[in-house]
């Protein structure tokens, strides 16, 4: 059975480490954390998507879209331009999309607007379920979704990241 490389390298940031794994020609997650410590996790993932996956640190593979990250915490770069693609659920997929066309930087939406969103006002809790597995940190925003009370709740990487994404990106709009 042949292998499939998939290339990552990791980065620090001011919310902790990220990792960043390509197909070689898109970008599958970026993640908080360090690959020895979602190891067993990114196996587990990439083996429902791809066919004998083998993962190899080539940081020349991602090297752009760290750049951009950078860029995104340096000065408030507001869109990401690297090619990224998602491996989930149809409908994860069209939560995840949800996200990334209708909640601008440095704004907030609800679970709800989200589901409302995707012509499915009824799947607010299905939508939550997708959020939180959200394969793209930072770049597809689900930091930037909040409780229908306009509170801050669940965020994957901890809210004290969710909150100083959403600080940072209304600081900058201030400029």
């Amino acid at each position: 059975m042949e292998e499939t490389r998939l290339y990552f390298d990791e980065m620090e940031t001011p919310v902790g480490p990220l990792l960043i794994i390509s197909d070689g020609e898109k970008i599958v997650r970026i993640d908080y954390g360090r690959m020895a410590d979602l190891e067993a996790q990114m196996n587990k993932w990439s083996k429902r998507y791809f066919d004998n996956p083998v993962f190899e640190n080539k940081p020349e593979k991602v090297e752009h879209v760290k750049k951009e990250l950078q860029a995104y915490f340096k000065d408030g770069s507001k869109k990401f331009s690297f090619a990224f693609t998602f491996h989930g659920t149809p409908f994860q997929t069209k939560v995840w999309q949800a996200l990334c066309d209708t909640i601008p930087y440095g704004e907030t939406k609800t679970y709800k607007d989200i589901a409302e969103a995707i012509d499915n006002p009824k799947a607010v809790r299905a939508v939550g379920g997708a959020v939180n597995k959200n394969p793209f940190s930072i770049v597809v925003p689900c930091h930037r979704v909040i409780g229908a009370n306009g509170k801050m709740v669940g965020y994957n990487g901890g809210l004290d990241k969710k909150e100083y994404l959403l600080a940072h990106e209304q600081d900058v709009n201030l400029f």
